[in-house]
């Protein structure tokens, strides 16, 4: 029986222990500001970080795998920016507290403009001894940043943490700048800019449609010994054809990205896309999934004519830029995006079939 009380009070004792560590680590002080927690140490096991501002914009970008992020759970990520975030994230540090007499100034600006950033993490709940118990793991809030505008030497940010008494002005060691614009709340700019990102080996068949010139259209399609040259026309094969040039045209869907997103430039609504495509290209991968990308004429703003002293010298068209619109991949539920493309990236590609067969 003695043995038995004994046991009793033994688990007892533990369970307490255990609760007691619990609590500290789940709710621990942060009365010592200067202890540079303001950051996030390990960023890999952030799984989703939610951003929002005073205008109702906001964006959820959420972790699919080590290195893969969606945007609003539909959108591939920018890549790149999301490095640069959770960079950010990790490397921004405190540089001082907000001076006691200009703490209620900073919290009105903060409650009248601040950027919210929530940022959940994949954590354990039980992590003893200095990490080496760590037990069921599971996805938890575990900071929520409210960011500011900059310091007046532009080298620092006003931000506020839930959970610390005053704000704190953070900078970037080592960066000539603030931290704010890293905070962005527009989910287009998020969004991944690659149309496809093809090896030569992954790519099964591409098309060319020139409607204005059916005679030019073509298509190069993957055989067992390489790939030939078709016309769309004739659906006619063509032994004869400049295998560089062709080579130079496959390589070029690695890494293919557009330039940005129509619908964030001045001018999108531009009569140029009521009409018929200047080209028409489908890219068709190994795995069957195809993705289309239609092309038009982008007119520079016809207003511009009333200030031109001489109309002869008016350029009708974009000579850098024209408008696609992006259709296809791999999720079919996926909307179709109007974007800006520039042609020196373009080059190798919407060129007709008489440049493949040495007519041009």
């Amino acid at each position: 029986m003695k043995k038995k009380t004994r046991n009793i009070i033994l688990i007892a004792v533990v369970a307490a222990v255990g609760v007691a560590a619990l609590a500290v680590a789940l709710h621990g002080s942060r009365k010592a500001t200067f202890k540079q927690d303001f950051h996030i140490a390990d960023t890999s096991t952030v799984t989703r970080i939610f951003l929002a501002d005073k205008q109702d914009h906001q964006v959820l970008l959420t972790r699919v795998a080590d290195s893969s992020w969606l945007v609003d759970n539909q959108y591939p990520a920018n890549q790149p920016l999301i490095d640069l975030f959770l960079e950010t994230l990790n490397t921004m540090r405190i540089r001082q507290q907000v001076n006691r007499n200009a703490v209620p100034t900073i919290i009105k600006d903060l409650a009248a403009r601040a950027i919210k950033v929530e940022v959940y993490q994949r954590e354990p709940l039980i992590d003893w001894f200095g990490h080496r118990l760590r037990l069921f793991p599971r996805e938890r809030l575990t900071a929520t940043y409210y960011v500011g505008r900059e310091t007046q030497d532009m080298l620092g940010s006003y931000m506020f943490r839930d959970g610390d008494k005053v704000p704190c002005i953070i900078h970037i060691p080592g960066f000539r700048g603030f931290p704010t614009p890293r905070f962005v709340t527009d989910p287009l700019k998020w969004r991944s800019h690659t149309i496809v990102d093809l090896t030569v080996g992954q790519i099964e068949r591409v098309e060319l449609e020139i409607p204005a010139s059916p005679e030019e259209s073509f298509a190069v399609v993957r055989t067992p010994e390489g790939f030939d040259f078709q016309l769309l026309a004739t659906h006619q094969r063509v032994p004869a054809f400049d295998t560089a040039r062709v080579a130079r045209f496959l390589a070029s869907f690695t890494w293919l990205n557009f330039d940005e997103f129509a619908s964030i430039v001045p001018n999108t609504a531009d009569s140029s896309l009521t009409g018929a495509p200047r080209t028409i290209l489908r890219i068709t991968d190994t795995a069957g999934i195809t993705r289309q990308v239609a092309t038009y004429i982008k007119y520079t703003n016809p207003q511009d004519l009333e200030f031109i002293a001489d109309p002869e010298t008016y350029e009708n068209f974009d000579v850098n830029r024209l408008y696609a619109i992006i259709s296809g991949g791999s999720n079919p539920n996926a909307p179709i995006d109007t974007v800006l493309i520039q042609y020196h990236i373009f080059d190798n590609i919407l060129q007709p079939a008489s440049f493949f067969l040495g007519k041009q």
